[in-house]
């Protein structure tokens, strides 16, 4: 299988910034991600991209299988992920095109697993060790 170093889990049609892609299916303990992985080369390193919503941009933010996106990234080596996104402000100054780091979390979703290890076994029968 491909090896990639870091991985973009973005919008719909990024991976068409990458030249000669290769197109992975990778299957998972946790279901199937979100599409197949996109691979390609940026500046002499190999990048995986995975569309978030899919590529036909099917997937509302509560039906995406987190957990088997992190895990069809981490199959092809990917150990550094990257997620940017694309959301409206509550604050005017900062504008269309404007790069913000947030330094804190809220996370209201709900209904929505949250671990990868909560003592339940995985589809395939395996249950994965705490850490």
């Amino acid at each position: 299988m491909a090896n990639a170093e870091i991985g973009v889990i973005g919008g719909s049609g990024f991976y068409s910034f990458l030249d000669d892609v290769t197109e992975i299916m990778v299957d998972t303990p946790y279901g199937p991600p979100s599409d197949s992985l996109f691979l390609g080369d940026i500046a002499g390193r190999t990048v995986a991209f995975l569309p978030r919503h899919g590529r036909a941009h099917h997937l509302p933010p509560h039906r995406i299988n987190y957990r088997a996106n992190l895990w069809a990234l981490r199959s092809v080596g990917v150990r550094q992920v990257l997620g940017p996104c694309a959301v409206g402000g509550l604050r005017p100054e900062y504008g269309p095109g404007t790069l913000l780091i947030p330094d804190q979390l809220v996370d209201r979703t709900q209904s929505r697993v949250q671990t990868f290890y909560d003592g339940e076994p995985l589809p395939d029968g395996s249950t994965p060790n705490v850490v």
